[in-house]
């Protein structure tokens, strides 16, 4: 991580960061926490003095024999006792809504942040993270900051104002019973910090795991086709069941360190009660304390004991969200790509001039894959990238649609520096079929259309005619209308391979990538799709990454990489008479 990152604030701070565009929903929920506290600290003074008068008039009522009426403003007494507890509920029910809505507002923020960011990451940091881990931050982490947002940080704010206000007036009533109940909740807090100290590395712990757990589980639902054909179904279940004893382990310690305080303080509370009660009992006998003023400490002695627990409680939890947080902070602190130009040029319909000027690259800075590149693609020809698996392809591909950057030299398109350009204006002008397909939830004709949402319904069906998909399509129980989804299972590879294609015969770019792009269909549709590729990338530049070479023998370039680097660069026939590496693949295909 970078000196800027390590620099920035700590957690808490940018957590209440994030708040700043919730100040008046938090003024009113510090407001409504003041009114409360107020009144829970008001209450049971005032009710010390109804339970007097009370008591007071049913003593005169049993000496006179008299019957017990509410005179003397008994009545209203009561009743102005009954109007507090109803205010009292007010303002904490007001307090709980606004604060769930704070919370959920501030996860809404991280999230868009998050999406937002994960759009301005490089391609590296996807190739070094699972994808589990990564909707582990996206989903558990934010819900846990939730979570305790909306009860946790409320109830420790209350309970803190509470405990200070109640502990004020019990000094008032009485310096002995009040020392005696904190020499008890002194021991509770000592307790409660050794707790939250073990707990908050609990809690990230408990987080790793969910996100290993998450991203095994992922991994393996893709895979599930693969390790059912070599029959590894049984290391797999053992796999996910390592990761998923882990994160119970973990959820087990960390759950016992945040619930196992709770009973041990109330427990302490009680035995501080009773001590409190036998000496009160004996202050009434000698007349020192009134009936109103005990029953008064004993509500201020709950008032205080019981958000003790809580806040013992809630720190736990805290400690849980702050460790969910600092994830999710981690994550938004990642390096990202470089920024693109202030003032950026611009190519629009490009003749489709691509040229890579002495580049050099490696996925470290210190370990370079790629040394002192060149080659140049005239508008309208075929380069065709080939070499053994790992010969660097792809990371080729990858420099030109500026995926990566290149550590050295620079890449142009027709004459300018590919690096001047925004990413979207270069991407605009290419075509890209990969080897990998890719599908999303939505129906055939939105797949297809992907690249040109506004397409009508007739030029999304001739780009599905042009690249042999109509048929298939138009058996389908909707047709163009038939909704894919779960990675379009229901299709084959090669279909799901046609519909890629349709799209970038639909999106008529002027520079054409295909990665394999045929790899997954069968001789026939190959030539078939072979033939109208061979009509669409007329006039336009294309980049063809082959294994059979028989595909490419047309090219009007061929680089034959090896380790990163192209050793060898020429059309067919010239390659075959130099009789170098290119040659030998070439002749070992079709021995």
């Amino acid at each position: 991580m970078s000196a800027q990152v390590q620099k920035r604030p700590g957690t808490v701070v940018r957590l209440f960061a994030n708040l700043k565009g919730q100040r008046l929903r938090l003024g009113v929920v510090a407001v409504s926490i003041v009114i409360y506290v107020a009144l829970s600290i008001w209450n049971p003074m005032y009710s010390a003095i109804v339970i007097d008068h009370l008591w007071a008039t049913i003593q005169a009522c049993w000496r006179e024999g008299a019957a017990f009426t509410f005179a003397g403003g008994l009545g209203r007494e009561m009743a102005q006792l009954t109007v507090q507890y109803l205010f009292t509920w007010l303002f904490y029910y007001l307090q709980s809504y606004l604060m769930a809505s704070v919370a959920e507002s501030l996860v809404l923020s991280l999230r868009s942040q998050v999406a937002q960011k994960l759009n301005r990451l490089p391609l590296r940091f996807f190739d070094q993270n699972k994808a589990g881990e990564i909707l582990s931050r996206v989903t558990s982490d934010l819900d846990k900051i939730s979570e305790v947002l909306q009860t946790g940080l409320l109830k420790l704010i209350v309970a803190v104002g509470t405990i200070i206000g109640s502990l004020i007036v019990m000094f008032c009533y009485s310096l002995t019973l009040t020392g005696i109940f904190l020499v008890f909740m002194v021991i509770g807090i000592g307790i409660t910090n050794v707790v939250a100290r073990r707990n908050l590395a609990c809690a990230a712990q408990r987080q790793e795991t969910i996100a290993v757990l998450t991203g095994v589980v992922e991994e393996y639902y893709h895979g599930r086709d693969v390790i059912k054909a070599y029959n590894h179904e049984a290391d797999s279940i053992r796999k996910v069941s390592e990761a998923a004893e882990a994160n119970r382990a973990a959820n087990q310690k960390a759950d016992f360190l945040m619930f196992c305080v709770n009973p041990l303080i109330r427990m302490l509370n009680r035995l501080g009660q009773v001590v409190i009660a036998v000496i009160s009992g004996w202050a009434m006998l000698n007349g020192t304390m009134t009936v109103g003023v005990v029953q008064a400490f004993f509500q201020y002695i709950n008032q205080t004991a019981e958000p003790l627990t809580e806040a013992s409680y809630m720190i736990n939890s805290l400690q849980s969200a702050f460790a969910s947080a600092k994830r999710t902070f981690e994550l938004l602190d990642e390096e990202e790509e470089i920024p693109d130009p202030a003032s950026p040029a611009v190519v629009e319909n490009a003749v489709g001039r691509v040229a890579f000027e002495h580049v050099s690259f490696g996925y470290e800075p210190d370990r370079l894959l790629m040394h002192d590149i060149s080659f140049e693609a005239k508008p309208g020809q075929k380069i065709a990238v080939v070499g053994a698996t790992g010969a660097g392809k792809t990371t080729l591909i990858n420099l030109l649609m500026r995926f990566y950057e290149v550590n050295g030299g620079r890449i142009t398109l027709d004459g300018v520096p590919t690096a001047a350009m925004s990413r979207a204006g270069l991407r605009h002008n290419f075509g890209m079929v990969l080897q990998d397909t890719w599908l999303f939830g939505g129906t055939v004709a939105e797949n297809i259309a992907y690249g040109r949402p506004d397409a009508t319904r007739e030029e999304i069906v001739a780009a599905a005619r042009a690249a042999k998909v109509d048929y298939f399509i138009r058996t389908m129980p909707q047709g163009y209308d038939t909704v894919l989804d779960n990675d379009a299972a229901n299709l084959s590879a090669g279909q799901r391979q046609l519909l890629t294609i349709a799209r970038v015969f639909l999106c008529d770019p002027p520079i054409i990538i295909l990665d394999e792009a045929t790899s997954s269909v069968d001789t026939r549709t190959e030539v078939e799709i072979g033939k109208a590729m061979k009509k669409l990338m007329d006039g336009r530049t294309s980049f063809v990454i082959a294994h059979r070479l028989s595909t490419i023998r047309d090219a009007d370039l061929i680089l034959y990489m090896e380790h990163g680097n192209i050793i060898e660069q020429g059309d067919h026939q010239t390659l075959l008479a130099k009789g170098g590496a290119y040659a030998a693949l070439y002749y070992s295909q079709f021995e």
